[in-house]
């Protein structure tokens, strides 16, 4: 990778222009003026000697859920195009742009980021990075796409039930969602006031750590502390979460589960399964999503439903009907389970399981069939929404795979509170990784 700003810039930008109509679809603005301005800026800087902290002067996108000033905030919807531009920037904008960073673009997304498929009939759907016919994953659809293509360095997502792991995951980079009150959310639009989080997408661990340290505001440069793979106490919490999966992505997982345990690694199978299945039995006659966005979404939806993806509407709609006693008891419920799987896993490091259990499927099968969409969408966010419920740390790794093969990955959740120390695994278990090439 070139040191040059300027030359990395320029490079992410012919990709974005030589894609033409696909970079289109992956980016909802390109800010090619703005990008060079501060990629020269930022080398200017680097000539004498100076930074403005661990990303200045890198190629980053932000997903068109975050306000920039001057701009409508579309969403990903078309009813938001002619929306009141922001009078301000969202905050993790405003420390992209004080710590240097080069925000190439905005990235396409689900409409409201409400689906993990990545669909949008409004602004068009990405193609995988892997294979062009297949889904790119959701909501941060655009976000995974632009970092695998070499598009951005760096991108910038949410994540109310998996939306920056599971795009890493199905295009084969790395994913980092922080424990939610860890990166402000102000100035961003929401989905779920209670399980939306703001992560980055990235190549590495170590970009993710570099990030994550510029969003959280942090004063001074993130450091890494070194751990070894060796000794470290995983578990894996078998059942649910590995049903209706792929025989290649299960044959993956258990691949990297024999080379961590042959490293050194203290792994072991957990009976968690009553944790891992209480969020969706506590949300059998509703879900935290659905209130909210049903309650957010409200004016909307009685002004311009027509407008709306229909598959995005439906999931808004089931939330109407909530009662305030059931969505009060439910809150109270998760902080009551959040709490018993905090004492389980006391004793580990972390917790280690696909992140989602199929490989990209083609989107022409899921565009013309309501009921498989559904079905899908169900399924490839049913591992990472656990850990959003729980409020846990929680990183998406690309497994090695063979060439041709579509991407699969693993999802390593930390313990409450930390994550500093999940993103210390995280490096040493992808340096390992990264070794079984």
């Amino acid at each position: 990778m070139s040191n040059r700003s300027v030359e990395r810039t320029e490079q992410a930008l012919a990709a974005i222009e030589a894609a033409g109509d696909e970079g289109r679809r992956i980016f909802t603005k390109v800010y090619a003026d703005a990008a060079r301005e501060a990629a020269r800026a930022a080398d200017e800087r680097a000539a004498r000697g100076l930074s403005l902290g661990p990303l200045d002067g890198r190629v980053v996108s932000v997903k068109d859920l975050f306000d920039v000033a001057g701009e409508a905030t579309t969403a990903g919807s078309a009813v938001m195009r002619h929306a009141a531009p922001a009078k301000s920037d969202a905050l993790i904008v405003q420390r992209l742009r004080a710590g240097g960073a080069v925000i190439v673009g905005k990235t396409n997304m689900t409409e409201f980021a409400f689906s993990g498929i990545g669909i949008n009939p409004h602004f068009g759907t990405p193609g995988n990075a892997r294979d062009a016919t297949r889904i790119p994953g959701g909501s941060s659809s655009g976000a995974g796409v632009a970092v695998a293509r070499g598009m951005s360095e760096i991108s910038i997502g949410s994540d109310t039930g998996g939306s920056v792991r599971i795009p890493s995951a199905l295009n084969g980079i790395t994913g980092w969602k922080p424990t939610q009150a860890r990166v402000s959310r102000e100035g961003a639009f929401p989905l779920s006031f209670s399980l939306d989080t703001v992560g980055p997408l990235a190549r590495s661990v170590r970009d993710c750590v570099q990030a994550d340290a510029v969003l959280s505001g942090e004063s001074r440069a993130p450091a890494v502390a070194r751990r070894s793979v060796s000794g470290l106490r995983l578990g894996i919490p078998r059942g649910l979460l590995f049903t209706q999966a792929d025989a290649d992505v299960l044959a993956s997982f258990e691949a990297l589960v024999q080379a961590l345990s042959a490293t050194g690694a203290r792994v072991a199978d957990m009976d968690l399964e009553q944790w891992m299945t209480a969020p969706f039995k506590l949300q059998e006659r509703g879900t935290l999503i659905a209130s909210e966005a049903s309650h957010i979404h409200a004016a909307t939806v009685r002004d311009h439903a027509s407008e709306i993806d229909q598959r995005v509407l439906a999931r808004i709609r089931a939330g109407e009907e909530i009662p305030a006693p059931y969505y009060v008891g439910l809150q109270r419920e998760r902080a009551r389970w959040q709490g018993l799987l905090d004492e389980q896993m006391a004793d580990l490091d972390a917790l280690i399981l696909p992140t989602v259990p199929v490989v990209a499927p083609r989107i022409d099968d899921l565009q013309t069939d309501t009921e498989l969409f559904q079905r899908t969408n169900l399924l490839v966010l049913r591992n990472p929404s656990v850990f959003n419920f729980y409020d846990l740390p929680a990183l998406s790794l690309p497994i090695q795979t063979e060439a041709g093969e579509l991407p699969r990955a693993v999802m390593v959740v930390g313990r409450r509170g930390g994550d500093s120390a999940l993103l210390s695994i995280g490096v040493a278990l992808q340096e390992q990784i990264d070794l079984l090439r």
